[in-house]
């Protein structure tokens, strides 16, 4: 008997374990709930409840299949390696499959289980899933790992050129094994269930995202060059929350994306070349992840940055968590993340950039906020975009590039519809008063929003002072993080 312990891949096709497990022979899947890790590592509701209902649709997909789903608990992942001993002792099981996964904490309990299995001779077999090279595989001259995203984007651009990942072949159908499937529970303890509006805005299961990822392939790829940045349109594809969950594969969106440019990374439509750079970035970060432990540590990717004075300042902090700052493509945003567990990229930065310069205020609270928010939660690309946008991390903005609130929303949401949806209390200005309601003066007091919390100008004389008093070698280091503003 094999099993396939599921974990960041709950799909049935293009699932490296799960098809070679199934190719070896009868196999059983498992996924352990784990609340109390989850809990720790922030995970938001909405996230644990997109799981659970990826886990319902799963087991029905895997059930056409006759294979079982079991469910276990595991309340830390310090219990799984006697949970799944258990396990492979009672169905007789001769090898445990799973996909890699790359945190720190991931890593550690890889390894244990690795050890408690293989000291009773139970084989243990690991593969490249989430990720198109593995960590490790694309390396400097020097044979570290990139820190700079265009010099590892020009790496793997060569070796797609010479060899595309292949999709692996879904599980056929096996016979009938005496295992029932366990029942997917519908919530679990310490999690909230979210709202039916946000649980509507994201389907669970593979038929959706493959909808998604096939209507974004079709049509609006070719536009996502220009429309990306403009939060009110659909120009996006919104698979983050597929992808982080394992819902679809990267191999999958790569596929779908040259299929749309005739095969080409390079040249060809825009769009199609600018969506393969962020399935690029997404990489990028998760080898990160693997080349620079310390930033799964909750340290900066630039040690000399610790030293940065952030400030204290709770209300400032509540006020940037709750969408009450004053400036309103901030408050949008916010109120798009907590309404839908979602937020545009480009309002990622925008927000980043102010909680961590003009007010600030330490990354990591903005990190740790976003995480137990988000339904796309990804530890590598929620801490490498905030630390680009602190310009703490690698590749990131230099110091002295503040991204003024006011001018993006200008820029980004000219028409003021973005705002106005989320903000409605602002309805009835017109789209050049929308952006910035404090210039009306005593004429906008009857409307309930409140003034800027912060000085624009001021603070970011003050970050750039705090930034400055820095040890030399920050200011000096050739910073290029333009590829992903």
């Amino acid at each position: 008997m094999q099993l396939v312990w599921l974990r960041s891949d709950l799909r049935v096709h293009d699932n490296t374990a799960l098809s070679a497990a199934a190719a070896r022979g009868p196999c059983v899947a498992v996924y352990l709930l784990s609340p109390r890790q989850w809990l720790e590592h922030d995970d938001a509701p909405c996230k644990v409840d997109f799981w659970l209902r990826n886990l319902r649709e799963l087991s029905r997909e895997l059930a056409q299949l006759n294979i079982p789903l079991l469910i276990r608990q595991a309340p830390r992942w310090d219990d799984a390696p006697a949970v799944l001993l258990n396990l492979c002792r009672e169905w007789q099981v001769d090898a445990l499959y799973l996909n890699e996964e790359y945190g720190v904490h991931e890593v550690r309990r890889d390894a244990a289980v690795a050890r408690t299995l293989r000291a009773e001779g139970i084989e243990v077999r690991r593969y490249l899933d989430q990720l198109l090279f593995k960590p490790g595989s694309v390396l400097t001259q020097s044979g570290t790992y990139f820190q700079v995203f265009s010099q590892f984007r020009k790496v793997c651009y060569e070796r797609l050129h010479h060899a595309l990942p292949g999709l692996v072949r879904a599980p056929l159908k096996q016979a009938p094994l005496n295992i029932s499937s366990d029942p997917v529970p519908s919530a679990v303890n310490g999690f909230a269930t979210p709202a039916d509006s946000l649980r509507n805005l994201w389907a669970a299961g593979e038929v959706e995202a493959r909808r998604r990822l096939d209507s974004f392939a079709d049509a609006q790829i070719e536009h996502y060059q220009n429309e990306r940045d403009f939060p009110a349109k659909p120009g996006t594809s919104q698979l983050s929350a597929y992808l982080a969950a394992g819902v679809i594969s990267p191999r999958q969106c790569l596929l779908a994306a040259l299929h749309s440019n005739q095969g080409e990374f390079e040249s060809g439509k825009p769009g199609a070349v600018t969506w393969i750079n962020e399935l690029l970035w997404r990489e990028f970060y998760k080898h990160i992840l693997v080349g620079y432990p310390r930033v799964s540590r909750h340290h900066a990717f630039r040690p000399e940055t610790e030293a940065l004075a952030w400030r204290n300042a709770p209300d400032e902090l509540a006020a940037w968590q709750q969408g009450r700052t004053g400036l309103p493509i901030i408050d949008a945003a916010m109120r798009q993340l907590l309404a839908t567990g979602w937020m545009h990229n480009r309002l990622r930065m925008v927000v980043a950039m102010f909680l961590t310069k003009n007010l600030l205020i330490d990354w990591r609270e903005g990190e740790r906020f976003f995480m137990r928010h988000l339904i796309d939660g990804d530890l590598a690309a929620n801490n490498g975009g905030w630390q680009w946008s602190a310009s703490t991390g690698t590749d990131s903005a230099p110091y002295f590039r503040i991204f003024n609130p006011l001018s993006q929303s200008e820029k980004f949401d000219p028409e003021g519809l973005f705002i106005k949806h989320w903000l409605p209390e602002l309805a009835g200005l017109n789209k050049k008063e929308v952006h910035n309601p404090a210039n009306l003066g005593g004429l906008f007091g009857a409307v309930d929003y409140p003034s800027p919390i912060v000085d624009l100008s001021a603070s970011r004389t003050r970050a750039l002072s705090a930034f400055k008093n820095l040890p030399s070698r920050l200011l000096f280091a050739e910073l290029t993080g333009g590829a992903h503003e």
